[in-house]
């Protein structure tokens, strides 16, 4: 967890970049620095610190798990668990798994508060970009928006990537039939299997609690179970694909 960043993680942002970014004070970063909870910056001339993208997923990450009622030492315990090379593309992932079952995060945003947020100038067709993967809405004003922040950070990076606006929204359509089908299958056992058999047994208190903190708890399971298993598919189609090739 407190590795040095590489020349790989481009650490390229002063902390007041990082903070700007991130939409946290210097003084955060600077405490959740202090009790490990970010790695040290890479240091540049004249002793500056650099911050490249894994710190602000990171950040990121800090920040959705507080919202979600963690406590920094549980927060410091939860990121000890994780590997310490976790990429600033795996920080996102895991972290867009995090807000999964959060309740729905989206937030108004000006055309402005959109840019710095996403640390750069946004073209038209840069929005059409973020809409196509879901990232954002356009609002009934003129350079207004409706962004999901978990999603922003994960959609600018992939900004870049050279894959056509119409790809996206195929591959977008493709995942949400599937999802679909596979939460409707998900449903389907959980009314058969789990929630048949406490209907019969619902009088009997303790059944009662198992149920709750089973129905609390099943959702995150479940997604980071098929996120888990969707990585493991596509990496085994990818490679099949290209060794074909």
């Amino acid at each position: 967890m407190t590795t040095q960043a590489t020349p790989a993680q481009e650490p390229t942002l002063t902390v007041d970049e990082l903070a700007a970014r991130a939409g946290v004070t210097v003084r955060t970063v600077r405490f959740y620095s202090t009790r490990g909870l970010l790695p040290p910056p890479a240091i540049g001339p004249r002793r500056v610190g650099h911050y490249g993208p894994a710190h602000l997923s990171r950040l990121a990450l800090i920040e959705e798990l507080q919202q979600q009622g963690m406590t920094l030492s549980a927060i410091e315990r939860y990121l000890e668990q994780l590997p310490s090379d976790l990429s600033a593309h795996d920080l996102a992932i895991h972290r867009a798994l995090v807000a999964s079952w959060a309740p729905d995060s989206a937030e108004d945003a000006s055309r402005a508060e959109l840019e710095r947020r996403a640390g750069r100038a946004l073209a038209e067709e840069d929005i059409d970009r973020l809409a196509a993967m879901n990232v954002l809405e356009r609002g009934a004003a003129p350079d207004t928006f409706r962004v999901d922040p978990g999603l922003l950070r994960l959609g600018v990076q992939l900004l870049d990537v050279p894959i056509a606006t119409e790809t996206l929204l195929a591959a977008r359509t493709v995942l949400v039939e599937h999802t679909r089908a596979v939460a409707q299958e998900m449903t389907r056992l959980f009314r058969d299997e789990v929630w048949g058999p406490y209907r019969e047994r619902e009088s009997d208190p303790e059944h009662v609690a198992a149920m709750k903190s089973l129905s609390a708890h099943m959702q995150p399971l479940v997604v980071q179970a098929l996120v888990t298993a969707f990585q493991r598919s596509l990496k085994e189609e990818l490679r099949a694909a290209f060794t074909a090739e």
